[in-house]
């Protein structure tokens, strides 16, 4: 009759180096922070090709847009904006955090971006904006030249004797008139018709 062999215990595996073997010291999937994986280049803003360069200005309309409106989706709005949803993520990723699991944008942030406001010839004054709050502004003051040309003559009496990151807000009603048809192509971003958005 042949002998039973007695089950032998299974033998722990030794942890591998530099690894730690207590498996409660893990930390729980729940408790990591809730933040993109990736990081925001630090490659200065002169320094990016043109391509580079347009594609960082559609990715930060991504993000302003999503900032406004908290149910919009990066992959769709990305892609309506015509950019890809990696390269958000690529310049902007800071600024977004997973809730339950969807990206949403922070309302302010500090990056920069050279937009650009008219002078007293039509020309493009580059203004180098540090933050959403200065953007919000520039964007306001042409979205009130607007309304001065619609026939709002009142539309930037809040801007007289204003600047912007350094830079001088033209208000006068006689220059603006006298500018009108240079202004026709006009574009806050130098990526977007040679000058704005």
């Amino acid at each position: 009759m042949p002998l039973k062999r007695r089950p032998q215990a299974r033998r722990g595996r030794k942890p591998r180096a530099g690894t730690n073997s207590i498996a409660t010291n893990k930390i729980p999937r729940s408790k990591r922070a809730n933040k993109p994986r990736f990081r925001p280049i630090s490659v200065p803003l002169s320094r990016l090709p043109r391509r580079s360069s347009e594609a960082r200005t559609k990715a930060l309309h991504v993000k302003t847009a999503m900032a406004r409106d908290p149910d919009l989706k990066l992959y769709p709005t990305a892609r309506s904006f015509g950019v890809k949803p990696s390269v958000v993520e690529k310049y902007f990723g800071s600024a977004f955090e997973k809730v339950n699991g969807h990206f949403r944008a922070s309302k302010s942030d500090r990056f920069r971006e050279t937009m650009y406001v008219p002078d007293a010839h039509g020309n493009p004054v580059p203004v180098p904006t540090k933050n959403s709050k200065q953007r919000a502004q520039v964007s306001a003051f042409l979205r009130d030249i607007g309304r001065f040309y619609r026939g709002d003559k009142t539309a930037l009496a809040v801007w007289h004797g204003k600047r912007i990151a350094g830079v001088e807000l033209i208000t006068s009603s006689h220059t603006l008139k006298s500018v009108e048809p240079q202004l026709a192509d006009f574009a806050i971003y130098s990526t977007f018709n040679g000058g704005a958005e």
